[in-house]
């Protein structure tokens, strides 16, 4: 069965990017890494099986890609623009704070526990999918899960007492993810 690398491109083309994009922080390099993740799967098209079989594919590729992409830019840190804003998500009116908050707290996790809270969250894969995707027991990725989740409501607690204390805005009590 003959893929169409269009129709593959097409229907991951903003999942991707997406994933690089929430993990890196950084649109220009994301999308370098989706260029380059997408070259990559074109070289290798015979291998794809078929549509799922290829976004899986490209979920994996980009999460190593980002998570190898970060380690260098340790090392050669660039100077550019943090805070990129992201499309509105349709619905009522969010809560502008909490949601800078909450990337800003997330952004600051390690890289391997910080795709594992993206994967889950933003792609809304189960444990076993993401342990499968990043080659790590479910139980790692749980782990990870638990200790994100209990760091972030830890420190928005913190936060919050803080604002509290200096007249701010909301009570740690009201804080929850």
């Amino acid at each position: 069965m003959e893929i169409d690398f269009a129709s593959i491109v097409a229907k991951n083309q903003s999942m991707v990017f997406s994933l690089a994009l929430r993990f890196l922080r950084n649109r220009e390099i994301a999308e370098e890494l989706a260029q380059d993740v997408f070259l990559q799967c074109y070289r290798q098209i015979d291998k794809i099986e078929d549509a799922g079989h290829a976004c899986s594919w490209l979920r994996r590729a980009i999460c190593h890609r980002s998570i190898d992409e970060l380690r260098k830019r340790r090392f050669r840190p660039a100077i550019g623009l943090d805070d990129i804003p992201e499309p509105a998500a349709v619905g009522g009116m969010p809560d502008l704070m909490m949601r800078d908050r909450l990337r800003g707290l997330v952004s600051d996790l390690p890289e391997k526990a910080r795709m594992v809270v993206v994967l889950r969250y933003q792609e809304d894969l189960s444990p076993t999918e993401i342990g499968e995707m990043l080659e790590m027991p479910v139980s790692t990725v749980k782990s990870h899960l638990h200790r994100s989740l209990a760091l972030l409501r830890g420190r928005l607690e913190k936060r919050g007492r803080a604002r509290v204390a200096n007249g701010g805005d909301i009570p740690a009590t009201e804080v929850c993810l």
